[in-house]
């Protein structure tokens, strides 16, 4: 982290950031109580992580980071993602059982 990011973040934290990610936090803990919430739970811990330090941090596409482009949510999304899950398991490891593992 170079120190211009570490001033931002510290500034950031602050000023209201630390609250932030405390709220999205409280929110994640919430959500992961039921199981229909556990998908944003993962996805508000994640958000957190963001808020609390943002500076020093890049978005990057799922194409870049994984060399898949994603197939969306259209007529055919359900149809292809779940073929991408059926020819590479890996990354999805985490939501199998651990019957399966």
């Amino acid at each position: 982290m170079s120190p211009i990011a570490f001033l931002l973040n510290l500034l950031w934290i602050l000023l209201g950031g630390l609250w932030m990610a405390l709220g999205w936090v409280v929110a994640a803990v919430i959500m992961a109580i039921t199981i229909i919430g556990l998908p944003w739970a993962r996805a508000a811990f994640n958000i957190a992580s963001y808020t609390l330090l943002p500076f020093g941090r890049r978005a990057v596409s799922r194409a870049e980071y994984s060399g898949r482009h994603d197939l969306g949510t259209g007529p055919f999304g359900l149809l292809g993602n779940k073929e991408i899950v059926a020819a590479d398991p890996v990354p999805f490891r985490q939501f199998s059982s651990p019957a399966e593992r």
